[in-house]
């Protein structure tokens, strides 16, 4: 009797070990992934500027306010996702945007405002896509490093706009495209959904599609996917191409907000653009991330610059935070990374 009650305890003992340990592991992996940490983060300074400032905080017309400011990054950052999932990085997706709207401008005051409103959608979109596409083609083709191609292109791109507007910001007539910057469907501004689209067609092209994880494939091992059969240099291409598709996407939201066009807009934004994506867990080295991912970094930037406003926080803080924020980011992903691999 007594091996028989042994033989019991020892085939039951096992159950809520394992049990245990299935637990344990589900919560490192949650833990282990950089966008859980990032939601986590926004939770508590959510909750913490709801203690500090509920009477202007915790407003539907701030919400809102704060998706607005942050919602051009967050569109970038969908696109800088695949970039630097596939491998690369594109430093240009700011003077991209100035270009577009600039471009696109000009054109309509060269015709003295003539030219038809849908012309000048078109003509913001197609720079950023033709701009994104020259940039794949010298990285995929031409075996110039991203950094490099993309470095050069931010100075193209900006010397092109200041070339245009003559260093001044150029007046456009309202039409209805402006809808799409400054207009509003009750107290949501329309650059929300737009952002809310660009965000479900990112997710949706990376996680459902193809190609989508062919440029995951290629940002792991280039010559792995080589040897599958995956086409490198048109996955490289076809990225940059939507990001420079959303950098024109942005440039008709800026038309949209400003009425008006300038070499300025969107300077220094690719800086950001690269923080959101790390920090929502984008990894640096390629292969590995998540569109929502690169959102919810935009949004912890968006939060901490509305509290920086919040609580009369000189603006130089807020600088020197974003980069103890990516270096935190990037250092909480080597270490990851360092404790997966033994």
């Amino acid at each position: 009797m007594e091996t028989g009650g042994e033989e019991v305890s020892n085939q039951t003992n096992p159950i809520p070990n394992v049990q245990v340990k299935k637990r344990n592991s589900l919560l490192y992996e949650l833990v282990g992934k950089p966008e859980v940490l990032t939601v986590v983060a926004l939770i508590v300074l959510f909750i913490l500027m709801s203690f500090l400032r509920p009477a202007t905080f915790l407003t539907v017309t701030n919400f809102f306010n704060i998706v607005r400011q942050f919602s051009l990054m967050a569109i970038l950052a969908v696109g800088m996702g695949l970039v630097i999932i596939s491998g690369g990085i594109d430093l240009s997706v700011g003077s991209t945007t100035a270009l577009t709207a600039c471009g696109a401008v000009y054109l309509a005051a060269m015709t003295n405002y003539r030219l038809p409103a849908i012309f000048v959608l078109l003509a913001t979109l197609g720079i950023g896509a033709a701009i994104g596409f020259v940039n794949g083609v010298l990285i995929a083709k031409l075996g110039i490093p991203p950094f490099i191609a993309t470095l050069g292109m931010l100075s193209i791109g900006n010397g092109a706009a200041l070339l245009l507007t003559h260093g001044a910001p150029i007046l456009y007539e309202a039409t209805w495209i402006s809808w799409f910057g400054g207009g509003f469907i009750g107290p949501m501004p329309v650059s929300v959904l737009v952002l809310i689209a660009v965000v479900a067609g990112g997710y949706i092209f990376a996680n459902y599609t193809v190609t989508g994880r062919n440029v995951y494939a290629v940002g792991n091992s280039p010559r792995a996917a080589k040897l599958s059969g995956i086409m490198r240099d048109r996955v490289l291409i076809l990225v940059y191409t939507i990001t420079g598709f959303l950098a024109g996407v942005c440039g008709l939201l800026l038309i949209g907000q400003m009425n008006s066009a300038h070499p300025s807009f969107a300077s220094g934004i690719e800086l950001h653009v690269i923080a959101a994506t790390v920090i929502g867990g984008v990894s640096m080295t390629g292969g590995e991330g998540n569109i929502l991912g690169t959102v919810a970094g935009a949004a912890l930037i968006g939060i901490l610059r509305n509290m920086f406003v919040q609580l009369s926080v000189p603006g130089f803080w807020q600088t020197i935070v974003v980069g103890i924020v990516i270096i935190g980011a990037v250092a909480i992903d080597s270490i990851r990374k360092k404790m997966a691999a033994r």
